[in-house]
């Protein structure tokens, strides 16, 4: 028989977010719960996925209410749990993160702040919004794939970024400044591919070097790739970077940051909420930091679809 869990809150912890912080700094996160009057039950995640586990058996259990120790990774994964158990509609979970990771971008766009104590005030105030969720599908080890996603997606050269990052990250090397540095190196082996892109019935062709597809604004630690994203609006933003040269790229990186990248001639933004892409090449996905397969892919939005706790 399912538990009634009330306001109770599951803890889904990532010891190994933000080069060890979950674990390091959970003692004193637990004991800013308490003093919040934060009733909880912790989950600690073992190995990549788990996240997803440990979601379905809380959900299973009459838990509603989560609350992520961990990055953007976790976030992702805690998401995915959600959107693939049975036992209640997605709108009745409410959803918020204690941030230890190294990018946070989701955070970001809500204001909740990167000082623990901070954030478990936002927690503890109550205060919820809806958002919308992403669904991605796309190929992987020739197989199709399924991927619900919270922020942000990437195809092509960002892909080829994270990539490269978790795979060093896997290896043992951390720190903010990983993403901005693998940026610039990749510079030097990428090339442009020719990509079809279809927002809802309007095609773009042509060479394209990256491809984001958001529902929130920040991605890779504070760069603004969809500077125009509203997180409720049922609607995707997608800025198509298109056949730029690399010294070009390296001049407009300012612009990644300031929120205009859209005023560079070969930056296109539009929105939709149906998104068809295919390349010649396969181009290689990652949603919310994580590594997936490659094209083609198609997203699909998933209006209003999730509560989440907010600080604006």
């Amino acid at each position: 028989m399912q538990e009634d869990h009330g306001k109770e809150w599951t803890v889904i912890v990532n010891p190994n977010a933000g080069s060890g912080r979950g674990k390091k700094d959970w003692k004193r996160i637990a004991g800013l719960l308490a003093d919040h009057h934060i009733s909880y039950s912790p989950a600690f995640t073992l190995s990549q996925k788990h996240a997803i586990a440990l979601t379905h058996d809380a959900i299973k259990k009459g838990y509603r209410n989560f609350i992520v120790v961990g990055g953007d990774g976790t976030m992702n994964e805690v998401v995915n749990g959600i959107f693939t158990q049975k036992h209640c509609p997605s709108i009745e979970i409410t959803l918020s993160q204690v941030t230890v990771g190294t990018g946070n971008d989701w955070a970001k766009m809500f204001g909740i702040p990167h000082e623990y104590e901070k954030a478990v005030g936002v927690v503890s105030s109550g205060k919820t919004r809806l958002q919308d969720v992403g669904l991605a599908e796309y190929i992987n080890n020739d197989l199709r794939e399924r991927r619900y996603f919270l922020n942000i997606a990437g195809l092509g050269f960002d892909a080829l970024v994270v990539r490269k990052t978790n795979f060093q990250k896997e290896r043992g090397r951390k720190g903010r400044a990983l993403y901005f540095v693998n940026l610039l190196t990749s510079l030097l082996q990428y090339s442009n591919t020719l990509t079809e892109v279809d927002i809802d019935g309007r095609k773009v062709n042509g060479k394209v070097f990256t491809i984001s597809v958001g529902i929130g604004r920040f991605s890779g630690g504070g760069m603004l790739q969809t500077p125009r994203a509203v997180p409720d609006d049922g609607l995707f933003d997608i800025t198509i970077v298109k056949n730029i040269g690399k010294g070009d790229i390296i001049l407009s990186l300012k612009k990644l940051y300031d929120g205009t990248i859209l005023e560079h001639p070969k930056i296109e933004g539009f929105t939709g909420k149906d998104i068809a892409i295919d390349s010649k090449p396969p181009i290689h996905l990652e949603t919310d930091g994580e590594t997936l397969g490659h094209s083609p892919v198609r997203f699909r939005i998933l209006p209003r679809s999730i509560q989440v706790v907010t600080n604006n």
